[in-house]
């Protein structure tokens, strides 16, 4: 079994996660139940993968989950850029949480085909 709370990613998306519920308060009222709800899951969605996979036994299943988490990730990237794109939040907020997402996107992306040869 791995520990989850040795890798990187896990630490990072943690961040991710904070990152998103601080925004989220910024977010109008109205989308308490709608976009915002949606953000704050999809976030969440991103660490909680990553450590249910340490829990799999093989490489192939712990990929598997972690492409649960970076489909998390690109849900939330689309909703960030939806939320601009409907005026909810400014282009200049988002950017620093955009950048790391896609940083914590392209090293679950390695992470899944460093598994994948080591299957």
């Amino acid at each position: 079994m791995r520990n989850f709370r040795e890798l990187d990613i896990w630490k990072e998306s943690r961040i991710l996660v904070k990152e998103i519920y601080f925004l989220m308060k910024q977010m109008p009222e109205e989308e308490k139940f709608g976009l915002t709800s949606q953000m704050k899951r999809s976030s969440i969605s991103i660490p909680s993968n990553i450590a249910e996979g340490c829990a799999k036994k093989s490489n192939k299943d712990f990929a598997r989950f972690l492409e649960i988490s970076l489909g998390s990730c690109y849900e939330l990237e689309t909703q960030l850029i939806l939320s601009v794109d409907l005026d909810f939040l400014q282009e200049n907020k988002i950017n620093n949480i955009i950048n790391s997402t896609q940083l914590i996107e392209m090293k679950i992306t390695s992470f899944i085909n460093y598994l994948n040869k080591h299957n």
